[in-house]
């Protein structure tokens, strides 16, 4: 049966009328799924005759909580949701002084094997569909009775890795007869699919792409990342360099801060020498420990040092605003303590 929120307006108005309905009745129907009503039998002006056909072919794919974690902090909640097969995701929304952000799953699990990712343990069960991920958004508004003015491709998953489906998302969520956020508003993070940033590059969205560097050497940047063993950095960079020149949009470059690994004054002066000229900003992370690796994050003396290093060099950096460790808000998480504590059962 499929996911209505996977159609937009103008497939489900193609879909009312290839089954002898009027194409207005799927503005109907979009209106009372976008405000929180989910079953097709109380839509008060859908005709029964057409509420049978809706039920008959289709189910709204919105998320079923499982667990709720507030930070002590008030600040951010994560939420463990379980989807219509039965398979779990995680997400987690922020609250700032602009409006809140959700960080949303594109995929049930992720196969890149990261080392400092919990995502990617026990790998990839499968892609989510563009509805499943506009679903984690819809749900979550609700729960919190606000409006998500942002959203960050950046939980479980690997979106590249579900390049087709990811794009379909942006065009939903985008989308004035639904929620209406605006691309600008909207980032999407990837490990270094160096194909499938082309591919985006060359859509010209508006929307912000920020790339999982984490290294300043491809022999560093193995020994956390499998997918440098694809794609070296020397690819990476130049495929940044296609995105600005083809975009003119800033490009964020994500890197995680590991004790020992890769966060010395060295890999500092690397890191500037390869981002020199670009239209780039550096966020720094200090890595969020998990049981499964021995990675350690780097002190704060360290993280301070290597940003003043890279501001040193006209780099534009900044320390990532950490949130949520009370409630293991990091992706991947709360969805293995959850199936670990379901084993021992």
């Amino acid at each position: 049966m499929i996911n209505i929120l996977d159609l937009d307006l103008v497939e489900l108005k193609c879909w009312m009328k290839d089954n002898g309905e009027s194409g207005f009745r799927a503005k109907q129907v979009s209106d009372w799924i976008y405000n929180d009503v989910w079953k097709f039998e109380d839509m008060n002006n859908i005709p029964k005759s057409i509420q049978e056909k809706l039920q008959n072919n289709f189910h709204i794919g919105i998320p079923k909580p499982i667990e709720e974690h507030s930070s002590k902090q008030k600040d951010t909640k994560k939420y463990l949701f379980e989807l219509n097969d039965g398979n779990l995701i995680e997400c987690v929304i922020m609250k700032y002084k602009h409006g809140n952000s959700i960080c949303i799953s594109t995929q049930v699990g992720c196969k890149m094997g990261c080392k400092f990712c919990a995502s990617t343990i026990g790998g990839m069960i499968r892609n989510l569909t563009s509805g499943e991920m506009l679903g984690q958004i819809i749900k979550s508004q609700q729960l919190i009775g606000e409006r998500i003015s942002n959203v960050v491709l950046m939980g479980s998953g690997e979106p590249f890795d579900n390049y087709r489906n990811v794009i379909k998302f942006l065009e939903l969520v985008n989308s004035k007869n639904g929620l209406n956020i605006g691309q600008r508003h909207i980032t999407i993070s990837t490990c270094g699919i160096v194909p499938k940033i082309k591919e985006f590059a060359d859509l010209n969205l508006q929307t912000t792409l920020a790339i999982s560097l984490h290294a300043s050497t491809d022999e560093i940047r193995k020994k956390s990342m499998p997918i440098a063993n694809k794609y070296s950095i020397a690819e990476i960079i130049d495929i940044s360099r296609y995105y600005i020149n083809k975009t003119n949009r800033r490009i964020t470059f994500e890197y995680a801060l590991v004790k020992g690994l890769n966060d010395s004054a060295q890999d500092a002066e690397r890191l500037s020498a390869l981002l020199k000229d670009m239209l780039c900003h550096v966020n720094l992370i200090p890595v969020n420990e998990i049981k499964e690796n021995e990675l350690k994050r780097s002190s704060n003396e360290d993280v301070a040092e290597f940003k003043k290093v890279l501001e040193t060099n006209n780099i534009q950096t900044t320390i990532r605003r950490e949130m949520g460790l009370d409630i293991n808000a990091a992706c991947g998480q709360l969805r293995r303590s959850y199936i670990k504590s379901e084993e021992l059962k």
